[in-house]
């Protein structure tokens, strides 16, 4: 019984998902675009539900789309920040760059949530996350400070992913 209701959940997710792509990508909401993406979005959908189990982990509930949009505005706001911090580092040579391996810590237990946030800590210019081992994340900084601890690189870099991933993902 729990299987057939993992699988309808997750056809609805990838459902979800498919048209939402569908639509960023035909740029318009033309009647017959939105018919066809749907039509699109459930085949697929069915077609690839068994092999998406990772879909499992997403919280379904009426304030789900309020917290995807607080993470994309938190993600947007983070990604600009950095941006202009690597910026001004490449057009004023002397602004200090301390690049080093630090170790991020998760409270994500999912494997979609870590891929999210791993994916979050890359996409901003100045990161990279390298490795996931178990809930520690491996990231390269540009510009970390000589002995920077576990708690202090996880909250610099992480932390306000994190805390609104744990809404979205369980």
């Amino acid at each position: 019984m729990t299987d057939i209701k993992n699988n309808k959940r997750r056809f609805i997710v990838a459902s979800l998902i498919f048209f939402i792509v569908w639509l960023l990508l035909v740029g318009t909401l033309n009647w017959s675009e939105i018919f066809v993406g749907l039509l699109v979005a459930t085949f697929t959908a069915w077609l690839s539900s068994k092999h998406l189990a990772f879909l499992d982990s997403f919280k379904i509930n009426k304030a789900t789309p309020g917290h995807v949009l607080r993470y994309l505005g938190v993600f947007i706001v983070a990604l600009i920040r950095a941006n202009i911090d690597m910026a001004r580092r490449v057009l004023s040579p002397r602004l200090p760059i301390n690049p080093a391996f630090v170790e991020v810590e998760t409270q994500l237990k999912s494997p979609l949530g870590q891929l999210i946030l791993a994916n979050s800590i890359t996409l901003t210019p100045g990161t990279l996350t390298v490795d996931v081992v178990g809930e520690h994340l491996q990231v390269h900084w540009v510009d970390s400070t000589p002995g920077v601890d576990l708690k202090h690189a996880t909250h610099a870099i992480a932390e306000s992913f994190e805390r609104h991933l744990r809404e979205i993902i369980e």
